[in-house]
C-alpha cells in the first residue's frame, strides 16, 4: 500500500478554499476544447498555464495540429491550469484524487513527483518504458528524477534545465564591465554589482527570487544555488539525514542579506516580493536595461526568440549568460541545480492506453527538439540534442557547460515541505524581519519539526 505524503495534508486546506478544480470553466482552468466529437477519444493535457507569453501552449498547438491528423480517433484537449507554481501544485493534486476530474495526462514538476507518487496519484509507466525503444535515447541521470522511492517510473522527462546569472550586455559596459564576463566567487559577484551601482546607471545591479509568493524558484534558483556553492548539500542520500546546522546555511542566507539589505543591490521589495516578479524581471528590466543581473534559468532564452514574450533580434549581442561561482572559487568553480518537468498519466485517468501514445508523440525525437527550441529549455533526449535548430540557439554552450556540475533536489517526499522553510527564511533575510542567524536558526527548528530529530544533522 502506498503511504500518502505530508503534503497531501495541506490539499485538504486547499479544497475548503479551491473546491473541485477540475471542472471546465472553473477558476484558474482553462480548457481549450469544445470536447470530442463523434467517436473519437478526448485525451486532456494539464500543465501550469502562464498566458500570453505561454511557450510550452503554443508547443502543444503545434503538437495538436500534427498529431490529430496523424490519429483521427484521439481528440486531443487542452486544459491548463493558470496558477502561481504553489497553486499549481496543490490543483493539480486536487483534480487527480478522483475519476470525475483527473486530466488524463499532467505536467510534473520532478521534484514534487515522488509525492505524488507515493500519495497514489500516478499510475506506473513500467510497462510502457519497458516495450519502448526511444526510452534508451534519454539522458540516463534525468531519468532519476522520474523514478519514484519504489524504483518504477511515473513520469516521461521533457524537459532539463540549468541555472546561472544572466546579464545585460550594455548595463555591463556603462559600469566598466568585460562583455564576457565570468565571476570566480561571490565576491567577483558583489564587485559587479557595486560597480553598476555605482557606474550612475538607474539599473538594478543584481536580482534573484526572494518572495514565498514565487514558490519552489525561491528555495532552487537562489537557496539551493548558493548552498550547493558553498561545498554542502540539503540532505544526505546516504545517511538520508537533511542539513541544519551547516554554516552553509548561514553563509547562503548572507548572500541574500548582502545584496538585499548590506549593500543595496537588489530590486525594491515592491518588485522583489511581487507574484510577477518573475515576468517583470526577465522579460522587461533585463532585456531593456533595467537589471544588470539576474540569477535565473536557462530557459529564458525562449523569452527572447521570435514569437517569445519579448523578442531581440540577436539576444547574444544583448545578454550574457555566465555560470554561478562557488562560494570562494572551489572546485568544481561553479555549479548549477538542474530539474525540469515529466508527462505523467494520473492513476485516476479514464483513458490510460490512449494517453500514452499521447505521451509517446510528444516524447519523440522531432518533438523533444521542437520543445527545447520553443521553450528555451535544455532537451532531455540525446538525439534531440543533435538537431541543428537546438545548436544553433542563442547561449546554448553556457546553459549546457553548466550541467555537468548539475546538482538535484533530494528525492524525499519531505522535500516540497522542507522547501516551504526554504522559501520562509529566505523572504525574512530580504525582508529584514530577521537576520540570517536567527532564519537558520527558525529554519532548522522547523525542519527538524518535519523530518524529526534523528533524522538531521
Amino acid at each position: 500500500m502506498k503511504k500518502r505524503s505530508i503534503f497531501a495534508a495541506t490539499l485538504f486546506f486547499s479544497a475548503l478554499i479551491l473546491g473541485a478544480c477540475g471542472a471546465e470553466g472553473e477558476e484558474g482552468q482553462a480548457t481549450d476544447s469544445n470536447g470530442s466529437e463523434g467517436n473519437k477519444t478526448p485525451i486532456e493535457i494539464t500543465w501550469r498555464g502562464t498566458g500570453e507569453s505561454d511557450n510550452i501552449r503554443r508547443y502543444l498547438e503545434g503538437f495538436e495540429t500534427d498529431f490529430e491528423s496523424d490519429n483521427p480517433d484521439i481528440d486531443i484537449v487542452l486544459a491548463p491550469i493558470m496558477a502561481s507554481e504553489g497553486d499549481y501544485f496543490s490543483k493539480v493534486a486536487l483534480t487527480m484524487q478522483s475519476p470525475d476530474t483527473a486530466p488524463d495526462i499532467v505536467s510534473e514538476d520532478t521534484f514534487m513527483l515522488s509525492s505524488d507518487a507515493n500519495a497514489g496519484y500516478l499510475a506506473s509507466l513500467d510497462e510502457h518504458v519497458e516495450s519502448w525503444e526511444g526510452w534508451d535515447m534519454f539522458i540516463e541521470n534525468i531519468k532519476t528524477g522520474t523514478t519514484g522511492e519504489d524504483g518504477s517510473i511515473y513520469g516521461i522527462p521533457t524537459t532539463t534545465d540549468s541555472r546561472g546569472i544572466w546579464y545585460n550586455k550594455q548595463v555591463f559596459a556603462d559600469a566598466g564591465l568585460p562583455e564576457d564576463w565570468q565571476p570566480n566567487s561571490w565576491e567577483d559577484v558583489y564587485a559587479a554589482g557595486e560597480a553598476i551601482k555605482n557606474s550612475g546607471s538607474d539599473a538594478v545591479p543584481f536580482s534573484m527570487n526572494v518572495a514565498k509568493a514565487n514558490g519552489e524558484a525561491v528555495s532552487m534558483q537562489t537557496f539551493e544555488m548558493l548552498l550547493y556553492g558553498t561545498g554542502e548539500t540539503l540532505y544526505d542520500s546516504d545517511t538520508q539525514k537533511w542539513n541544519v546546522n551547516g554554516q552553509g546555511i548561514v553563509d547562503s542566507l548572507e548572500f541574500v542579506d548582502e545584496i538585499m539589505n548590506q549593500r543595496e543591490l537588489g530590486p525594491s521589495l515592491s518588485i522583489a516580493l511581487n507574484s510577477s516578479y518573475g515576468s517583470v524581471m526577465t522579460q522587461d528590466l533585463l532585456p531593456n536595461g533595467g537589471v544588470g543581473m539576474v540569477l535565473d534559468g536557462n530557459w529564458n532564452i525562449g523569452n527572447y526568440l521570435e514569437g517569445g514574450a519579448a523578442p531581440l533580434d540577436n539576444p547574444e549581442e544583448v545578454l550574457g549568460f555566465a555560470t554561478f561561482p562557488t562560494q570562494n572559487g572551489e572546485e568544481p568553480g561553479f555549479v548549477t541545480m538542474a530539474g525540469g518537468w515529466s508527462w505523467a498519466i494520473p492513476e485516476n485517468a479514464q483513458n490510460q492506453e490512449a494517453s500514452w501514445r499521447v505521451i509517446e508523440a510528444m516524447s519523440s525525437k522531432e518533438s523533444q527538439a521542437d520543445r527545447a527550441v520553443i521553450e528555451g529549455t535544455l532537451t532531455v533526449r540525446e538525439d534531440s540534442a543533435e538537431d541543428p535548430r537546438y545548436l544553433e540557439r542563442p547561449l546554448i554552450e553556457p546553459a549546457t557547460k553548466a550541467l555537468e556540475n548539475a546538482q538535484f533536489r533530494p528525492k524525499n517526499d519531505l522535500y516540497p515541505n522542507v522547501s516551504i522553510e526554504i522559501q520562509n527564511a529566505v523572504e525574512a533575510v530580504a525582508s529584514e524581519s530577521m537576520t540570517p542567524e536567527e532564519a537558520a536558526a527558525s529554519y532548522k527548528e522547523a525542519v527538524t519539526g518535519i523530518v524529526g530529530e534523528e533524522n538531521t544533522y
